[in-house]
């Protein structure tokens, strides 16, 4: 919990002060002290803290044990902020009167834990809920002050296992750099950098950095042209495939670089394909993600189309209410309304920097509004098997500290976590460190599949759309497209399941196929390519997620995943006609095979009928074991020649 959050109960805290003056009811009998910090208090008042100071201090070189001056002196330090000074004042008032104004016990104890001095910050929260009689104004705060405390002085009794390594000149200068990105292989890592002010027209200016790693260490990051303008751009988040971010950017809705580049906001959502090794220009993502609020800090999960990100909106406080915000993507293209995250994760604190990793199951970020060490901690959620998330876990001391931790993530292999830090020993300001992850907080393991869609007649590179389908779940675990200019595709994928793979481009048959990732990992990946057929008569497509039982002709639950693609690719080209065809091995009579290849044919057909598909559209036919793909004397082979295949017959 930061200091900026309770600041604003000043106000209530100096009318009470008010009504004690009128009553005329010092601690201090001295005319001249008393004439003097009521000079001060109306500095005070109007907002002039340097002849407040001047005579606050004047008022108690009159009389030291003067309280109400003390009290008033700890606000202008305060709101310097000094709080050095500010906690030696509220200190000497408490002295002298310890009731006088039982909030300054909880202001005591808010900057106490703000420096991380947690056994005496929780001495003054309890003394202040002591306090029965008179109207605690900072109540809520002292509540999880305390909270705070009693979690930080445990977790200080059991550290977790941390050594950060500064990732090197090619990454850090002696500039800030923070909010780092990284493609799942490794290889890209994107981050932002304050530049001098000194080298820009306006103040500060925030720029992306891309450094890549030449197996040892990171080369010297260069800037992204053609992304960076003279306006802020800042915390990216990067595709698996490093060939496609989202980041924030702080554009004038009145004065953008073109229609694409305005904002809604004072801080929005854009995004920027890499086409062939070069950037396209960054766009708005445009409503409903972006909005008059402030939209910033995406992570864009593996799965190519769920976004989180963080929206900031003025709550009554006039505090920034901060929550991390939710939206999907339509295979149209189009986004959903963000929806906020359940209370489980979001606070009446602040929410930020939020990664989801690329196993779409661990959520990591920051928060004030959780028990933690003070100011923002960084936390972890998993979800549950019902798509839930679960209570966030602190990672614990000493990589959360009574300072803010913040720009948090983690790489793909689940082991390395990349951080930013003003840390002792960097190059200066804040640098960009990465420190293996404790066991427990690891995520699920992932690895990736990587390869290239062409036709597989010319060779020619085909910026082909993809789905991997969770065959447990029915779920689509990945969509995303191959590289227009290369054909190359990269996505993350969970381990220990079962997935179908759909490959589509307009004007070729869609590619099939179902594989086990029940090993892997991300320095020993899978790799598939994928040759596509032009639609013709004559040309087939085995479809390998059609799943029946042995010896039988009842579809199963999993293979509605391959079916309904298959009815989308009928409507898309709706002069296609097919055959079905079923096929079995040689195992078993001849006849009982040709019974049921017949009866595994006419299944589908009946659940594409049934699904809206026209009749006069469809043929079956049952060939038995009489047109075998693979050898029938291993399993492997038979397994390959028991399938389902559809032949285009007219288009």
């Amino acid at each position: 919990m930061r200091i900026s959050h309770f600041l604003f109960v000043f106000s209530f805290m100096v009318a009470f002060i008010s009504c004690k003056a009128q009553e005329k009811n010092y601690t201090s009998n001295n005319k001249k002290a008393i004439k003097l910090y009521e000079e001060g208090k109306n500095h005070y008042d109007m907002r002039n803290n340097e002849l407040a100071e001047i005579t606050f201090i004047q008022a108690l070189e009159k009389d030291p044990n003067f309280a109400e001056a003390e009290l008033l002196l700890a606000y202008v330090y305060t709101e310097k902020p000094d709080y050095d000074k500010a906690i030696e004042h509220y200190q000497k008032s408490i002295a002298i009167k310890s009731d006088l104004f039982p909030d300054a016990h909880a202001s005591l104890g808010m900057l106490l834990l703000n420096k991380g001095e947690y056994e005496k910050a929780q001495t003054n929260f309890i003394n202040y809920l002591k306090f029965t009689d008179s109207p605690l104004m900072m109540k809520p705060f002292a509540e999880k002050g305390l909270k705070d405390c009693e979690f930080a002085i445990e977790a200080l009794k059991h550290p977790v296992p941390f050594n950060p390594v500064n990732l090197g000149a090619g990454v850090n200068t002696e500039l800030p750099e923070y909010f780092p990105a990284l493609s799942a292989d490794g290889k890209y890592l994107l981050f932002t950098r304050r530049l001098d002010s000194k080298k820009t027209y306006t103040g500060y200016n925030e720029d992306f950095y891309l450094s890549i790693n030449d197996g040892y260490n990171w080369m010297e990051a260069q800037n992204m042209q053609g992304i960076n303008s003279i306006n802020n751009e800042g915390a990216p988040t990067i595709s698996p495939n490093g060939q496609f971010i989202i980041f924030t950017s702080c554009e004038d809705p009145y004065e953008g670089y073109g229609p694409d580049r305005k904002g809604f906001g004072s801080c929005d959502l854009f995004y920027a394909y890499n086409i062939g090794g070069k950037w396209t220009a960054p766009k708005n993502l445009n409503r409903p993600i972006n909005s008059q609020h402030w939209e910033s800090q995406p992570s864009f999960s593996s799965d190519g189309k769920t976004l989180y990100f963080v929206r900031g909106m003025r709550s009554r406080s006039g505090v920034k209410q901060q929550d991390i915000w939710t939206s999907e993507l339509s295979e149209g293209g189009v986004w959903s309304v963000p929806t906020r995250l359940s209370d489980v994760i979001n606070t009446e604190g602040r929410e930020e920097s939020v990664f989801i990793h690329p196993d779409n199951q661990t959520l990591y970020f920051s928060s004030d509004g959780h028990p933690g060490m003070g100011g923002l901690d960084i936390f972890m959620s998993t979800k549950d098997a019902n798509g839930n998330w679960t209570t966030p876990v602190n990672l614990g001391y000493p990589i959360n500290t009574f300072n803010d931790e913040n720009s948090l993530l983690v790489d793909a292999a689940g082991n390395l976590a990349y951080f930013a830090s003003n840390r002792e020993g960097g190059m200066g300001d804040l640098d960009l460190y990465a420190f293996e992850l404790p066991e427990n907080m690891k995520p699920n393991k992932v690895t990736y599949l990587a390869g290239k869609v062409f036709d597989a007649e010319t060779k020619e590179v085909l910026p082909a759309r993809f789905e991997l389908i969770n065959l447990k779940t029915g779920e689509v675990a990945v969509q995303s497209y191959a590289d227009e200019v290369t054909g190359k595709y990269l996505v993350c994928l969970p381990v220990h399941q079962d997935y179908a793979l759909n490959v589509s481009h307009p004007g070729y048959l869609f590619h099939s196929e179902n594989f086990t990732l029940s090993s892997g990992t991300i320095d020993k990946p899978f790799e598939k390519h994928v040759g596509m057929n032009k639609i013709k008569v004559g040309e087939s497509v085995v479809l390998k997620n059609v799943f029946f039982e042995t010896a039988k002709y009842d579809l199963k639950p999993q293979s509605k995943v391959e079916l309904d693609k298959l009815i989308a690719f009928l409507k898309a080209n709706p002069n296609l006609k097919i055959e079905l065809s079923g096929h079995t091995d040689n195992v078993g009579d001849k006849k009982s095979n040709q019974l049921l290849s017949e009866n595994r044919a006419k299944a589908v057909y009946n659940y594409l009928t049934q699904n809206g598909v026209p009749t006069d559209r469809l043929t079956t036919k049952g060939y038995g074991d009489a047109q075998p793909i693979a050898s029938n004397d291993t399993e492997e082979g038979r397994a390959e020649n028991r399938r389902t295949e559809f032949k285009v017959i007219a288009n």
